[in-house]
This record gives C-alpha cells, sequence and structure tokens, in this order.
C-alpha cells in the first residue's frame, strides 16, 4: 500500500492561495505560512498532515499526493474545505 507524508494550507480564496504559492516560492518558510494562513487545525503544526494512505484524504488530494513531485508546492488544489497549498514530503 501506497504511503504519503504532506503539508498543507487551506485558505478561503483562490487568489490567497496564489498570493502564499508567490510567497513561498520567493524563499517564505511553508511552514511559517501555514502556521499565519491556514485555517485548518494543522496550521498550527505548520500544516503537517502526517502521513496516509490513498483514500484517507478528498480525491483532490490524492490526485496530487499520489503523482505530483515531491518537495514542491501544488496548488492551489479546490476542495469543499477550501483551497489548499500542498506540498508532498515523501512517498512510498
Amino acid at each position: 500500500m501506497a504511503r504519503a507524508t504532506a503539508r498543507h494550507i487551506l485558505v478561503s480564496s483562490e487568489d490567497k492561495c496564489e498570493a502564499l504559492k508567490a510567497e513561498i516560492e520567493a524563499g517564505r518558510d511553508f511552514a511559517e505560512v501555514a502556521k499565519e494562513n491556514s485555517s485548518c487545525p494543522s496550521g498550527a503544526q505548520g500544516g503537517d498532515l502526517g502521513s496516509f494512505g490513498p483514500g484517507q484524504m478528498v480525491r483532490e488530494f490524492d490526485e496530487v499526493v499520489f503523482s505530483g513531485e515531491l518537495n514542491k508546492v501544488h496548488g492551489p488544489v479546490k476542495t469543499q474545505f477550501g483551497y489548499h497549498l500542498l506540498e508532498i514530503t515523501s512517498r512510498s
């Protein structure tokens, strides 16, 4: 069974998501941006979602986490919860 670890930032708008992605790509720390901006409780841990397998997160997450490039910021990814930036930290 495949496993992945990832972290994310959840915000309410695509524009906000794009602005935060630009900050991270310009050198800001993902975890700091998550702590300051994410509306998900995981934001307090820098957006860390821990380890999970396929089907444990919403479909839109799975599509990115189990196929996207590692250690790169992906998004905005729209789900029923809002807009996410995702960073896949490992996959096996």
